[in-house]
Parts: C-alpha cells; sequence; structure tokens
C-alpha cells in the first residue's frame, strides 16, 4: 500500500518539529543533536516499525534503549500520522532504523527536518540496494533480516566502540540461541516443501515465499493491488478463483491486516474447497511480541498447513 502523505500534513508537522527542537534548544541548551552515549551508557535507538525495533533491541541488549514509533497493529505505517514527540525521538537518537521501499515515506521529512551529523540512519532500502517500487516487506525475507542483523551489530559498534566486543557476544547470542527457532523452522520448511503451490491474498508473503522454496503462483497483479489499497482486475479475481476452484494451490497465506471485501471472498471459498487458510500480519501481534516469536508462530502453523494439505 504505497501511499504518500497529505502534503498539508508534511507542512505542519514540519512546522511543529521546528517550534518544538528551538525550543528544547533553548531551554536545555543541547539543541536538535542526538544525546551521546553519557550517564545511562546506551544508544538512544528509533525504529519506525516495531519488528525493526524488536531486532534492534535484541542485536543491541542491554547497550541500546530502543523506541518505536508504530506498536499498534491496527496502524498502517503507510497513512501513519508523526507526533510532535515522535519529531523529539528523532532529533535526539543516535540511530534510526526505518524500512523505506515506499513503506514510511513520511519518516524521510521528520529526518530532514533536523539533520545531524551525529546520528546513524539505517535505511533498509539502502541497505539491501532496492528501488522504491520493490516489495518493501524485507522483514518476511530469512536472509534480508540477517542482513540487518549484521548491519544493526557494525552501527552500533560505530557508535559504542569501546563495547565492541560486548555487542558482538550480544549479537551471536540472538542469532545463535534467540534465533534459533526462527532459523530451524525456515530451513525444515524449505527442505521440505520446495516446489509447493501456494496462493497469496497479497504481496505481502513474497520475500517469505521465495526464501523458503515455495512456487507462489497467485495473480501478481491481484496481490499488487490488494497491498496498495486498488480494486483487482477483473480477469486477476477470475484466475485466482479458478485456482482456488482447481485447488491447484495447497494453502492460501491471508494477510488479517487487510481483510478487503476481495480477499474475504478468497478465503471463504478456499475453506470451503478445504485448502489450508495461514494466516499472517504485516507487525507484530500482540505488539509486546518478540521478532522471533512472531514469526516462528506464523511458521509454524504454515509447517502444519503444510503437512496436512500434502501428507509430508
Amino acid at each position: 500500500m504505497n501511499k504518500t502523505p497529505r502534503a498539508t500534513f508534511l507542512l505542519a508537522i514540519g512546522a511543529t518539529i521546528v517550534t518544538l527542537l528551538s525550543s528544547a534548544c533553548a531551554t536545555s541548551g543541547g539543541g536538535s543533536a542526538p544525546q551521546t552515549i553519557g550517564a545511562s551508557g546506551k544508544i538512544t535507538v528509533v525504529a519506525v516499525e516495531n519488528f525493526w525495533g524488536s531486532i534492534a533491541a535484541q542485536v543491541g541488549g542491554d547497550h541500546v534503549s530502543v523506541t518505536s514509533l508504530i506498536t499498534n497493529a491496527n496502524a498502517d505505517p503507510h497513512d501513519y500520522e508523526a507526533t510532535p514527540s515522535d519529531a523529539i525521538a528523532v532529533a535526539r537518537a543516535n540511530f534510526v532504523i526505518l524500512n523505506g521501499v515506499g513503506y514510511d515515506p513520511w519518516m524521510d521529512s521528520l529526518l530532514a527536518a533536523d539533520p545531524s551529523n551525529g546520528r546513524i540512519t539505517l535505511k533498509v532500502q539502502d541497505l539491501l540496494g532496492l528501488k522504491t517500487d520493490d516489495n518493501p516487506h524485507r522483514w518476511y525475507s530469512p536472509d534480508d533480516v540477517m542482513k540487518v542483523v549484521d548491519q544493526l551489530n557494525a552501527d552500533f559498534k560505530k557508535l559504542d566502540p569501546a563495547d565492541a566486543a560486548a555487542l558482538d557476544r550480544q549479537k551471536a547470542d540472538f542469532v545463535s540461541n534467540g534465533l534459533a527457532q526462527y532459523t530451524g523452522l525456515v530451513q525444515s520448511i524449505r527442505q521440505k516443501y520446495v516446489g509447493t503451490q501456494v496462493g497469496a491474498t497479497e504481496s505481502i508473503v513474497v520475500p517469505l515465499a521465495t526464501s523458503l522454496g515455495l512456487d507462489l503462483v497467485s495473480p501478481p497483479g491481484f496481490m499488487q493491488a490488494v497491498s496498495e489499497g486498488s480494486d483487482p482486475t477483473s480477469r486477476d479475481k477470475q484466475a485466482f478463483d479458478t485456482q482456488i476452484r482447481q485447488k491447484q494451490i495447497a494453502i492460501l497465506f491471508y494477510n488479517t491486516q487487510n481483510a478487503t471485501p476481495d480477499v474475504q471472498r478468497l478465503v471463504d471459498a478456499a475453506k470451503a474447497q478445504g485448502i489450508q487458510v495461514v494466516e499472517v500480519t504485516e507487525t507484530l501481534v500482540p505488539s509486546n511480541a518478540t521478532f522471533q516469536d512472531w514469526q516462528s508462530r506464523q511458521l509454524q502453523a504454515l509447517a502444519s498447513a503444510l503437512a496436512t494439505a500434502t501428507g509430508k
């Protein structure tokens, strides 16, 4: 759903940022520069989305203090309206992580409103070398998640070189222990079900299906339209209906946070045909879950559905 914020809103929030940061400068003498790693001994991190925030918190451990701006499971990151407190948090952060790829374009405006030489910004789009019209749901790609983990570790060590060895140990523990179930499920599904034909109501799971070696056969135009909040074409609807009616797919991925009438019709039709429906969400559910617990629950449901559908 690559939508752009309203121009009037950006002007208003920009003015608010300038006013608030000027006030902060006058009262504290600190201006809009990020807080140094001082008394708290922690890197101040702001993550736009809570799934990246969860990963950042675990990669940094006790060496970071993480604030995620979007924590409501019902919030749409594309249309999120930043608050003055969000702007202050960004201005005072040592480190900011955002998704990019058209997913959170309003964040670029917050960063531009208060540039800081002392702040490191990790834009996942730039790290992965993606274009703005590429699939933005990179947290559904296990390989891309690991690239983000590596970059977070490298950036945290730049900000806190005195604790570089401890940060390396923290990252190693997260990868080998924290992510153990998640990576194990990814490997198991990939080994057992590679090439299995599956469907999806939208493009959110395209990176996951690719990583798992599943053959995602749903009409790309249908998935993209639902992701962007537009109506699929009649041709794509008919093609999807045929896939379900003829049981050409073993399972159907369904994003419960984007249940349009077209999507609900497909879900109902799949269930009526005995096709397994695997529910996924775009953001952490519950909002205080860790990234790996959230993803592992979905992967376990996927493995169970594939086993039922294929008999493997």
